[in-house]
């Protein structure tokens, strides 16, 4: 099990070639800490709000980062072709990861069903027509059909899977970890203070904090808490988000700097987990403010300006960091 699906579907498969690694420090060697704010994508009926990068790319970016080389293949209108090329992988004996819509996943549990087409798992094996899952999230080996999981490959809906798979085909003998770390950390550090525009990093964070304050005035009732709502499952529930990805980040750069013997990391890990805090202090007062439970004290202007305020801590941390010599 993991706490984000990627991070777990990539430390499985190194794991099955020798490469263990713990979760956080895959999930900062893959620069898994992100955000982006997309108010002209709408994902259930809500503007986007993502606190992770495009499903895939940890996996590629540590990949990378390490020297191991991997396949993805895609197979837009082929469910059949991409049926038989996972069945041939597995008759290798090469377990597979791929992405899947989890509203029609069967062995799922029915609160979490819904239009999300980004969920990572491993198939490692089949007997007859009935296939093996390694689900990052689930406590034991699920199983699922042949028609099951060619239909969960395909599900419809925003950022449709098309049939995604992705597998590792030679592993380096000569890692270097500790560069890339030292890239990875820069690689974060430069997507979250200094991508150009507004739709990444602290500058979106101010961005929605803005818009935030103004969806009472703009929508009803409904709508407003509906796009409030969003903010906190896509934070709290999917894949760990916000806080949770600040947690692991920070165990990460605390795993880092023990390992390059670095204070300066170890001190940046305390003060990402404080921004952690920040960010679960956030979700808390939104789901309260959703459920009719707010106190005086809190309301969208409150949860704006903490949101805010969480923009310029991740900017001052991530602006340390990219000047840091590593």
């Amino acid at each position: 099990m993991s706490a984000h699906c990627e991070n777990g579907v990539t430390g499985n498969l190194l794991k099955h070639y020798g490469i263990e690694l713990s979760e956080a420090m895959i999930f900062g060697l893959g620069s898994g800490l992100f955000f982006t704010y997309l108010p002209f994508i709408k994902l259930n009926g809500a503007s986007v709000v993502s606190f992770r990068p495009l499903p895939g790319l940890i996996f590629k970016r540590i990949n990378k980062a390490l020297g191991i080389k991997t396949k993805t293949l895609r197979f837009p209108r082929n469910p059949e072709k991409a049926m038989k090329i996972l069945d041939e992988k597995l008759h290798e004996n090469i377990p597979v990861g791929m992405v899947v819509g989890v509203f029609n996943l069967p062995y799922f549990p029915a609160p979490y069903r819904f239009h999300f087409n980004a969920h990572n798992i491993v198939v490692f094996a089949k007997n007859d027509n009935i296939y093996k899952v390694s689900d990052p999230i689930m406590e034991e080996i699920e199983t699922i059909s042949y028609d099951d999981l060619k239909n969960v490959r395909y599900a419809k809906g925003t950022y449709k899977p098309k049939g995604k798979m992705y597998y590792i085909t030679k592993v380096s003998e000569n890692i270097n970890l500790e560069l890339s770390i030292k890239k990875a950390i820069k690689k974060t550090a430069k997507y979250m203070t200094a991508y150009p525009g507004q739709i990444i990093g602290d500058r979106a964070m101010r961005w929605l904090a803005n818009d935030i304050k103004k969806w009472q005035k703009k929508y009803d009732e409904k709508k407003a808490l509906k796009y409030l709502g969003s903010i906190v499952r896509m934070q709290e529930e999917i894949g760990t988000g916000g806080a949770g990805f600040r947690f692991m980040y920070a165990a990460f750069l605390q795993e880092a700097g023990n390992l390059l013997k670095n204070n300066d990391l170890v001190n940046a890990s305390k003060e990402m987990t404080e921004i952690g805090d920040k960010w679960r202090l956030f979700a808390t007062q939104a789901a309260r403010i959703i459920k009719n439970r707010a106190n005086d004290n809190e309301n969208y202007n409150t949860i704006a300006n903490l949101l805010t305020d969480i923009s310029y801590n991740e900017k001052e941390l991530f602006s340390k960091l990219l000047k840091l010599k590593l």
